[in-house]
């Protein structure tokens, strides 16, 4: 018989030991569960909430454990850590199932590993009281604490930001993600598309900053929403709506969309044209054209070209064919950890070092298949600003032929607009962490 809290531990263990995907692994287990819908929903809360939580769990533990966390075994270790989160996160659990849960949960890996877990939580309930943070000195080991982020990241944003705006990411990152769905211009408009998702039992808002936006704060799961069915509604974060927007795209060009996977972008892109004109979906990965078609196909888009393109190496027979070239380049994905909190214990500041390379050799391949007088659009969700700014900063010093064009969707508390021109879209309850920057190739 399966149980939730079993299941979060197997998940949980793919996830920080084998680097696996949050939504892709849980989505699995669930499907091969037989987990009523009740548990589904805890085992999924504890997944997500443990990863959002684990630098100040793990603080929590050392207190109680002094041997090294990592050295643990990690079923007992994982064990220990989704009942602190329940204990310390949840108040909807009474304190002892927890413990009991967690007892039995253990006995099954040994009797050992059971005693210690016993043993632990029984501890932290008799000393709830313990500063835990009572020997952090810094600002950033507070932060650290407090929002529960890996010390070189928090350090990383100070840096960048400085300290006041670094708390506000950090507290954006941890807020919990709504629904946006975007209207299908091509099927039915705004005032329709509200009509029929209030019809269908949706609690919606509307969006922050596109006049597509639409939030839906209570409902039923999306994907069994008959407009989303029909293609009349699709999901995509706010901050993602904003790039097509911001490539001043007209019908019947032609644009090249780099790194296209899943598509989200590259329908909007094609909805904005009116299915006019040729879009190019390309991505690195065979095996990811077929969800780009997908999708496509369910908006009802037509216009569109898919194949297999790897952005960093240049392709002679694209050179100067396109008006617009949108690179919505791999990147940390520090902007989504809302939506993806294993970012926060599976990156580390080499690999950013890295992908900077990577997004380098891209867009110097894109600038090449930019028409004359056409733009090149560069967008990112991540808040590194070695992956932005000075990335951008970095092309424009070595491709003269391109020139900064501003962009700006009007005033908002959380877009802060460059004086070069890009923009960076602060992480909240509603959006994601992005970066968009928009470059035209002189004449």
């Amino acid at each position: 018989m399966d149980n939730a809290r079993r299941t979060a531990v197997k998940v949980l263990n793919e996830i920080l030991q084998k680097g696996a995907f949050s939504n892709i692994v849980l989505g699995k287990e669930l499907n091969r569960s037989n987990l009523n819908d009740k548990d589904r929903a805890l085992a999924t809360e504890i997944v997500y909430g443990t990863l959002k939580y684990k630098y100040t769990i793990d603080t929590m533990l050392n207190y109680f454990i002094k041997s090294d966390l990592e050295k643990m075994d990690i079923d007992i270790l994982n064990i220990l850590r989704i009942s602190f989160y329940q204990m310390v996160y949840l108040d909807k659990i009474p304190e002892f199932a927890i413990v009991n849960e967690a007892v039995e949960l253990a006995k099954r890996n040994s009797i050992k590993g059971s005693r210690l877990v016993n043993g632990v939580l029984r501890n932290y309930l008799r000393n709830k009281d313990v500063d835990y943070a009572k020997n952090i000195k810094s600002n950033m080991e507070v932060l650290s604490f407090k929002y529960s982020f890996p010390k070189w990241m928090v350090k990383l944003f100070i840096n960048q930001y400085g300290s006041e705006c670094s708390e506000r990411i950090l507290g954006g990152l941890n807020m919990v993600p709504g629904i946006t769905v975007r209207v299908n211009n091509l099927k039915i408009d705004y005032e329709e598309a509200w009509k029929q998702l209030e019809q269908n039992g949706y609690d919606i808002e509307e969006g922050k900053i596109c006049p597509e936006a639409i939030v839906i704060t209570k409902g039923r799961n999306i994907e069994d929403n008959p407009l989303f069915v029909d293609g009349l509604i699709t999901v995509q974060d706010e901050s993602a709506m904003m790039v097509a927007p911001s490539m001043d795209l007209q019908e019947e060009i032609t644009v090249l969309d780099l790194c296209s996977a899943p598509g989200g972008k590259t329908c909007h892109i094609a909805e904005i044209m009116n299915n006019t004109g040729e879009v190019f979906a390309f991505d690195i990965h065979a095996s990811k054209l077929p969800l780009i078609k997908e999708n496509a196909k369910r908006l009802g888009i037509n216009n569109v070209n898919y194949d297999v393109l790897d952005a960093t190496r240049y392709e002679m027979k694209y050179k100067e064919k396109a008006d617009r070239v949108l690179i919505d380049v791999p990147c940390s994905g520090l902007g989504i950890i809302r939506k993806k909190p294993e970012i926060k214990w599976n990156k580390n500041t080499n690999d950013t070092k890295e992908l900077v390379e990577i997004q380098r050799k891209i867009m110097v391949n894109a600038s090449k298949y930019v028409k004359p007088g056409g733009k090149l659009i560069y967008s990112t969700c991540t808040l590194n600003k070695d992956e932005n700014e000075e990335n951008i900063k970095w092309f424009i010093k070595n491709h003269s032929e391109f020139d900064m064009e501003s962009l700006y969707f009007g005033e908002a508390e959380n877009i802060i607009y460059h004086k070069e021109g890009c923009m960076t879209i602060l992480p909240d309850k509603y959006m994601d962490g992005f970066f968009i920057a928009k470059m035209v190739k002189r004449r």
